[in-house]
């Protein structure tokens, strides 16, 4: 059994100095302890809460005031859980989505409540940002793959920039506990305004854009210490005011993959949640033409790795389909849900799951139905026959994914690893195998705060060594599912 979700309300199971993780995802956020402790990672879930975006001053936004009080919230309760077990917590990491900001004045405020990335103003900054800067030349500088929303399209919508630095999410939420401002070089790959092969600021970039050039703060590497809390923090939550935050791989699907069990080289990796990020593990970033055109990134991992992945559709999908349908009165349980779609024959109509019409919320399941029409299928409009569409959809594309990803980058896949909230489920598990041909393994669920809790933990003197190190201690940690290709 995965000692990752227990908790022992009598003390017992930590006996030693903890390590907070902040994991915010675009539809929820928790706070958790964990421990390394004889070669295995606990943790400890002490405070979930909802996010999502408003519509909100003139689009659709972040409610991060609502959100860093939600964070405040679960550090006390961290804070308090921790004490029950006779302990301190030793740091605090923070990962989060990636791309989006928040900007703050000089006096350090923050000025507006940051927009989302599912808002659709930075569609039309496109165009200028390439009239400034050729796609060709972009990629093969930042090696990033082209997303609307990327973060240089989105601050190429504001007004003006002159005055205040962009903190990138979980850098701003740093910099209200600490006073300290960096960027985190996994999130700041991003953007689309760092060298790939350097891992430094592509200053001409702000030049030709004319953003100023400290318009993000210096940047900060996973395991370096951002700084302790400030007075008033560590009064609210209860820490000792000695807490440091240390900088983690603070884009969540960095951490996530810092924590892939893999036991050899050529795996891919699928982090499945609201969106699903799959790829390869590689040292050195794949900035090809090729690559341009098959829409690839190179973005930064944890102990100088690349992540060579691609952005597919995700179970965001699913999920907007179960809110509509409750909207309806329609709640069936989601494994009846996913038994019902499971009994369903193969070979039923499919979708793009990376289509941007299915990026914006509401009506999902009314959208799926049309893109099927589309392309001169027909869906039947039980959630069963929707279910079954969006998980072979996501299957297939998660094939052509890793297929791409070892022709472009040269590395063979014998493997692969699906973890986050999507390892959960099996028949995506099962459909993932059959499309790729590969063996899946399954887990685990909660990779990125494990992710973002084993980089802590090295970096108080915990443990030791590379990533090898830290996977090792996953494959002890937890009760990993294997789904057998030729068995699916």
């Amino acid at each position: 059994m995965s000692t990752a979700h227990l908790t022992d309300v009598d003390g017992g199971l930590f006996a030693g100095s903890v390590f907070a993780a902040v994991d915010i995802g675009a539809s929820s956020g928790r706070v958790i302890l964990g421990r390394i402790s004889a070669g295995t990672a606990e943790m400890e879930t002490v405070h979930r809460f909802p996010n999502g975006v408003v519509q909100s001053d003139g689009g659709l936004r972040w409610d991060f005031d609502a959100l860093f009080t939600e964070v405040l919230t679960g550090l006390a309760a961290a804070a308090k859980a921790a004490a029950g077990h006779g302990q301190t917590v030793t740091s605090i990491g923070i990962d989060t989505w990636a791309v989006d900001y928040g900007l703050v004045n000089k006096a350090g405020e923050l000025i507006a409540q940051p927009y989302s990335y599912r808002d659709e103003r930075s569609r039309a900054a496109v165009a200028r940002v390439h009239e400034k800067l050729d796609p060709a030349r972009l990629y093969a500088t930042t090696g990033l793959q082209f997303l609307q929303f990327n973060t240089l399209y989105q601050l190429a919508t504001e007004p003006d920039l002159d005055g205040l630095q962009a903190l990138l999410i979980p850098d701003l939420i740093g910099y209200l506990l600490t006073g300290v401002r960096r960027t985190e070089a996994t999130n700041a790959s991003t953007t689309g305004l760092l060298d790939a092969p350097t891992g430094t600021w592509a200053t001409g970039f702000f030049t030709a854009l004319g953003f100023p050039e400290d318009l993000f703060p210096p940047l900060i590497r996973p395991g370096e210490t951002l700084g302790a809390l400030l007075p008033g923090i560590a009064e609210r939550t209860g820490l000792p005011a000695a807490t440091e935050v240390v900088a983690v791989g603070s884009h969540d699907t960095a951490s996530a993959v810092a924590a892939v069990p893999a036991e050899q080289e050529n795996f891919a990796y699928i982090s499945s949640g609201t969106w699903s990020l799959v790829g390869l593990e590689l040292q050195q970033p794949v900035l090809t033409e090729a690559s341009r055109a098959a829409n690839f990134t190179n973005e930064r991992g944890v102990d100088g790795t690349v992540r060579y992945l691609r952005n597919v559709g995700g179970l965001w999908l699913l999920s907007e389909c179960q809110r509509a349908w409750a909207a309806d009165g329609y709640r069936p349980e989601i494994g009846d849900l996913l038994d019902a779609a499971a009994a369903l024959p193969p070979g039923g109509p499919r979708i793009n799951p990376d289509d941007p019409a299915f990026i914006a919320p509401d009506n999902m399941p009314d959208r799926i139905r049309a893109a099927v029409r589309a392309s001169g299928a027909v869906l039947p409009g039980e959630p069963a026959a929707i279910v079954r569409c969006i998980l072979d959809s996501l299957a297939a594309g998660y094939a052509r994914t890793i297929a791409d990803a070892e022709r472009l980058a040269g590395q063979p896949v014998d493997v692969v690893h699906i973890v986050g909230g999507g390892s959960q489920n099996k028949l995506l598990c099962r459909l993932t195998a059959r499309a790729t041909g590969k063996p899946v393994i399954a887990g685990p669920i909660e990779a990125t705060a494990l992710g973002n809790i084993l980089v802590q933990a090295r970096a108080a003197g915990a443990l030791a060594g590379g990533l090898d190190a830290l996977r090792e201690v996953v494959r002890a940690s937890h009760r990993l599912d294997r789904f057998e290709a030729a068995l699916v």
